[in-house]
C-alpha cells in the first residue's frame, strides 16, 4: 500500500483508457446508454445512482481513510443529514457540547421528534459514561472541536462507545487522514465536509461518509443518498480530486504557520486565551500529540474587551479575509459568535482563524497591526 502522500499525488490521475490522458476528464453526463438487450454493459444507469468521476473520488477517499466504503455527497451537511436519516427513530444520540452549530441546528429543525439528544463534554470520560442510556445508538464527536479546539481521546471514546453497543461517528473535516485517522482509533464512521481541506480551494461544495466496515447502516446511508439524490456532482468530484493531489504540501505549510501564529498570539498583551493544541498548556496537548501527526491549521483566540474589541480586530485585518469556511489557500478570520444561533456558548470575544498559504510573517504582521 503506498503512503498517503503518494496516494494523494495520483488522485484522479488514472490514465483515461480512451485517450491516455494522465488526468481523466469529468464525466458530465446524467444518463448512460443501455445495450440492445436492455442491460447496462458499463455498470452505470443514471447520474443519481452512479457516475465514474464520483466513484473515482469515493474510491480515492476510501483508500486514503483505510475504510471499507465511501459515499460522496453534495455537501458536508447533506452527508450529516443522510446519516441521521439512516438511524432508526426513537434512539438516543450523544453530541459534544462544542459540536459544530450546523449539526445541532439540523437535529433541532429536522429530527427533533425523531431522537433524544444529550450534549456531553467529550473530554470528560466520566461524564460521557454517565450520559449513556439503554437506547443510545450513536456518539457523534469532532476533535479538535469547532470553534474551541477541545481535544477528545478518540481511542478511549471508541472503547467506551463500543462497550455500550453504540456506534462512534467522528467529524474528520478539520484533520483529514493526514493528521488523524479515526478509523484506526476505533471510529465506525468518519464524516467530511470535502468543501474544506480536502478540496482546498474554496470553490467546491462536497461531503463524504467513510465506513470502517460494510454494514447495514452504511448500506442504508448509500441507499438514501441514491434515492434522495443528495449526490456529489461529477465536476465537484473532479475538482475535489484535483484539490486532494496537493493536500499534503498544503497542510504541512498550514500547520507550521498555525503553530507560529498560536505562539505569537499566546504572548500578545491584548489576547486573553489562545485555543490551539500545539501550545504545551492547552488542556488537550498531550492527547493531540499522541493521536495526531500535527496540530492542524485551525485556531481561535479571545480578545480582551469581548465582542466590540473582537469585531474591531476583524475589521482591521488586511491579509486575512473576513469570511466563513476554512481549509482554503487564503487565510480567513471570523467572529464566530455572530454567525451562530442565539444562545451559543461561543465566547463573544473569540475570533476563529483558518490559516492559508500566505507567508507566515505577513500573517503575523497583519494580526499584530490589527491588534494594535
Amino acid at each position: 500500500m503506498p503512503r498517503p502522500e503518494t496516494l494523494l499525488a495520483h488522485a484522479g490521475c488514472s490514465p483515461d483508457p480512451a485517450t491516455g490522458a494522465v488526468v481523466a476528464p469529468p464525466y458530465l453526463t446524467t444518463t448512460f446508454e443501455r445495450a440492445e438487450d436492455g442491460s447496462y454493459p458499463h455498470g452505470y444507469q443514471y447520474g443519481r445512482t452512479g457516475n465514474p468521476t464520483r466513484e473515482q473520488f469515493e474510491e480515492t477517499l476510501n483508500a486514503f481513510e483505510g475504510g471499507a466504503g465511501c459515499v460522496g455527497f453534495a455537501s458536508g451537511m447533506a452527508a450529516a443529514m443522510t446519516v441521521l436519516q439512516a438511524l432508526p427513530a426513537g434512539k438516543h444520540l450523544l453530541l459534544p457540547e462544542d459540536v459544530y452549530y450546523g449539526v445541532q441546528r439540523l437535529i433541532e429543525e429536522a429530527f427533533d421528534d425523531r431522537f433524544s439528544v444529550s450534549p456531553v463534554d467529550m473530554t470528560d470520560l466520566d461524564a460521557l459514561e454517565a450520559a449513556f442510556r439503554a437506547e443510545t445508538l450513536l456518539v457523534w464527536t469532532e476533535t479538535p472541536s469547532n470553534p474551541m479546539l477541545h481535544i477528545t481521546d478518540l481511542q478511549a471514546v471508541a472503547d467506551l462507545t463500543h462497550a455500550h453497543d453504540a456506534l462512534l461517528l467522528v467529524d474528520g473535516t478539520w484533520t483529514t487522514p493526514l493528521l488523524q485517522r479515526p478509523l484506526d482509533l476505533g471510529a465506525d464512521l468518519v464524516l467530511h465536509s470535502v468543501t474544506k481541506y480536502l478540496a482546498g480551494h474554496s470553490d467546491v461544495l462536497g461531503g463524504a461518509v467513510v465506513a470502517a466496515e460494510q454494514s447495514g447502516l452504511f448500506d442504508h446511508v448509500r441507499s438514501i443518498q441514491e434515492t434522495g439524490g443528495a449526490v456529489m456532482d461529477p465536476f465537484s468530484a473532479w475538482l475535489a480530486l484535483r484539490g486532494m493531489r496537493s493536500l499534503a504540501p498544503r497542510l504541512r505549510v498550514q500547520c507550521a504557520s498555525a503553530r507560529q501564529i498560536a505562539t505569537f498570539l499566546d504572548e500578545h498583551d491584548r489576547v486573553e486565551t489562545v485555543h490551539h493544541p500545539s501550545l504545551p498548556h492547552h488542556p488537550g496537548h498531550d492527547i493531540a500529540a499522541r493521536q495526531m501527526d500535527d496540530f492542524g491549521g485551525m485556531l481561535s483566540f479571545e480578545v480582551q474587551g469581548a465582542h466590540d474589541a473582537a469585531m474591531e480586530v476583524a475589521a482591521r485585518v488586511e491579509v486575512f479575509r473576513r469570511a466563513t469556511s476554512l481549509g482554503g489557500t487564503e487565510s480567513l478570520i471570523e467572529h464566530r459568535a455572530s454567525i451562530e444561533p442565539e444562545g451559543s456558548a461561543t465566547p463573544e470575544g473569540l475570533l476563529r482563524l483558518s490559516i492559508g498559504l500566505e507567508h507566515v510573517d505577513d500573517l503575523i504582521a497583519d494580526l499584530s497591526q490589527a491588534l494594535g
